[in-house]
């Protein structure tokens, strides 16, 4: 009799029937931008809800508490890669992928319902930060499992653009989130966006998100579980034998988890200070008007959702690392410069230029970082090592972007101080390059030894 043992069961081969690719793309693709939009959607309302829910401060002490709170989100992201990590490898990527889009919707909901600080006082800017960190929570488990279940959907020669779509979605959920909040700014009087317009979009998120839950629920699984060849074993019990992912991962991929979550520094930085801090900074700092800014957004993460998959094809044809190098020299040689032009001639056309050419370079070398990460992960602790890389790389580094820039600018009094932040985060972040093996064409559970 043949009996199946944790190690056995870790080490087991990917060999499924393929599931129709084009579904795991439109599923996870909707499904990631859903969570994108409401987890995001709240950046470009930073200066009104600092207003409504912190107005004891000043001006300035009301939009850093705004974007403290954005950031906020980011610390429970951590957990929410470890839990729900270890959730998709026990129990699948599918049910995992489902159980973050509600709980997202949960938190956009106490959002939408939010009472201001003027109708219940302290208690409304709690409520704020219980929804941020049941959100961040769901975003901590849902990139790792969502680009998890596409590099396992994917073949050795198209891993690359299937994982190219993760980072798509993201700019497709901020680019519908930036589009709703400049047609409310458009449309609305302010009175009114500050009465209830800026309560929409939450609310929209609470409605969509049933969408995504069901087209998750019709996904093939890619978490593959070694059955017994004889015997009475049932996938649960076989389950149950497994060692913790995450015990795993922190005994033998602990070096390859450290240089994953460097590596994601520099484009998650990058990424929320081009796509999310732009509109602030561009209304706040540079007197532009709120529908121009919010236009720039529009337009950056619209980029980065037509780009990345074209990125993604170059990064199965040439390499994963060529491209993260060029993404990332180019970025450091033209994000100073952009800074100083915006800030010497500060237009509209100056600033959806400047927007539109830092995020074609973002996309450059973001697409193929996230490829790299579960590509040196087998697949018994893939979902829990991509979530948790992911999130404490985010948590770290991106959550707090908008916060430290303001904080920069207030401290030196320069306006330039952003880029600097940014430039530091990519240096530091381009390192790891130097240790980590290009597995472009390799099969991707065709593991080296830890």
């Amino acid at each position: 009799m043949t009996t199946t043992t944790a190690d056995d069961a870790l080490r087991a081969p990917t060999s499924h029937a393929p599931p129709s690719r084009r579904k795991v793309l439109v599923a996870t693709t909707i499904g990631n931008a859903l969570e994108f939009f409401d987890f995001t959607v709240y950046s470009f309302f930073a200066i009104l809800i600092g207003k409504l829910f912190f107005p004891m401060a000043t001006a300035q002490g009301q939009l850093l508490l705004s974007v403290a709170t954005f950031g906020v989100g980011f610390v429970s992201r951590p957990l929410g890669g470890i839990v729900i990590g270890q959730y998709a490898d026990r129990r699948g990527r599918k049910a995992a992928m489902v159980l973050t889009i509600m709980l997202m919707a949960l938190g956009c909901a106490l959002i939408a319902v939010a009472p201001t600080y003027a109708q219940i006082g302290i208690a409304a800017p709690v409520l704020i930060v219980i929804a941020r960190l049941l959100q961040g929570f769901s975003a901590g488990g849902e990139v790792g499992v969502s680009v998890t279940m596409l590099v396992e959907s994917s073949t050795n020669r198209n891993r690359g653009y299937f994982a190219s779509w993760q980072f798509a979605s993201q700019g497709l959920g901020i680019m519908v989130g930036a589009g709703v909040a400049a047609a409310l700014s458009h449309w609305l009087s302010p009175a009114a966006l500050e009465s209830w317009g800026w309560r929409v979009p939450f609310a929209l998120g609470v409605l969509i998100a049933p969408v995504g839950m069901y087209i998750r629920k019709q996904l093939h699984e890619t978490l593959q579980v070694k059955e017994a060849s004889t015997g009475a074993a049932s996938r649960t019990a076989v389950r149950a034998e497994l060692p913790n992912p995450l015990r795993v991962l922190l005994r033998s991929y602990k070096w390859k988890t450290l240089l994953g979550i460097l590596l994601i520094m520099g484009g998650t930085v990058s990424s929320y200070i081009i796509l999310l801090y732009m509109p602030t900074y561009a209304i706040r700092e540079l007197g532009l008007p709120a529908d121009a800014a919010l236009l720039a957004s529009v337009l950056s993460a619209g980029i980065t959702f037509v780009v990345a998959p074209f990125v993604g094809k170059l990064a199965d044809r040439y390499g994963r690392k060529p491209l993260v190098l060029t993404g990332r020299i180019a970025s450091l040689l033209a994000i100073y410069p952009c800074f100083m032009w915006l800030n010497a001639a500060p237009s509209v056309a100056n600033l959806l230029g400047i927007v539109g050419f830092l995020s074609v370079l973002l996309t450059l070398h973001a697409v193929p970082t996230i490829t790299m990460i579960p590509e040196m992960i087998p697949n018994a602790v893939r979902a829990t090592g991509m979530s948790v890389t992911y999130s404490i790389g985010v948590a770290l580094f991106g959550g707090f972007a908008q916060l430290i820039a303001v904080w920069l600018i207030g401290v030196t009094g320069s306006k330039l101080a952003p880029a600097w932040y940014v430039i530091a985060s990519l240096l530091l972040s381009t390192w790891p390059l130097l240790f980590m093996p290009d597995r472009t064409g390799v099969g991707i559970d065709d593991q080296p030894s830890p």
